[in-house]
């Protein structure tokens, strides 16, 4: 990963996320306010256009620079939790110019331990974290397999940890009111993740 592939990877999430839009605002509607689609459709392609004209190399810098605009952009609840996520990136990747899939991955790990600390939640709790966990996971096992191998294992992840979504219990945020009746529907930040690595996994081919 260097800067011009970064960029390229934020572009393909962005877009998915903006072909979903419609569906995350669904999904959101069901024990949510309904904005979810938007503000992730607003906030990736806030990251994605800042990717596209920087000049710096530092991954580091660039995941400070795309975590603080994240947030900016998209000031919900998720908007905050993926901008946690990526400042956590970025403390991990300071000072690189390039990163190996064992570095990603020491990175992503560290994003997600920083959102686990900050929202004081886990996997589990029907949230973004069921589908970037077990993609995460995958990652930290890749091996010797090459990269479009991998990429694809973690999407599958991600799409299976949001599926099991469906079995469990809100209990954070808005839809934690709706207690048992959040049973039986997808959780819409669980699709997001799962967004992400479809995203990145389409950069391969």
């Amino acid at each position: 990963m260097n800067t011009q592939s970064l960029a390229g990877t934020f572009a393909s999430i962005s877009r998915l996320i903006e072909a979903n839009r419609e569906y995350l605002i669904e999904l959101d509607q069901q024990n949510g306010d309904g904005d979810l689609g938007i503000s992730m459709a607003v906030g990736f392609k806030a990251v994605s256009d800042y990717l596209a004209s920087a000049e710096e190399n530092d991954l580091g810098k660039l995941f400070m620079k795309s975590s603080i605009t994240f947030n900016e952009a998209a000031p919900s609840s998720l908007g905050t939790i993926l901008s946690i996520g990526l400042l956590g990136m970025a403390k991990a990747l300071k000072g690189k110019e390039n990163a190996t899939i064992s570095e990603i991955s020491t990175a992503m790990e560290a994003g997600i331990n920083a959102i686990m600390e900050k929202a004081k939640s886990k996997p589990g709790e029907k949230t973004i974290l069921d589908a970037l966990c077990p993609a995460v996971e995958v990652l930290k096992n890749a091996g010797g397999m090459d990269e479009k191998t991998v990429w694809a294992k973690t999407a599958e992840a991600a799409a299976q940890g949001s599926e099991s979504t469906r079995a469990m219990k809100s209990v954070h945020g808005r839809a934690a009111y709706y207690g048992e009746k959040s049973i039986g529907i997808l959780d819409g930040g669980s699709v997001v993740g799962r967004l992400i690595f479809e995203g990145i996994y389409a950069c391969c081919n």
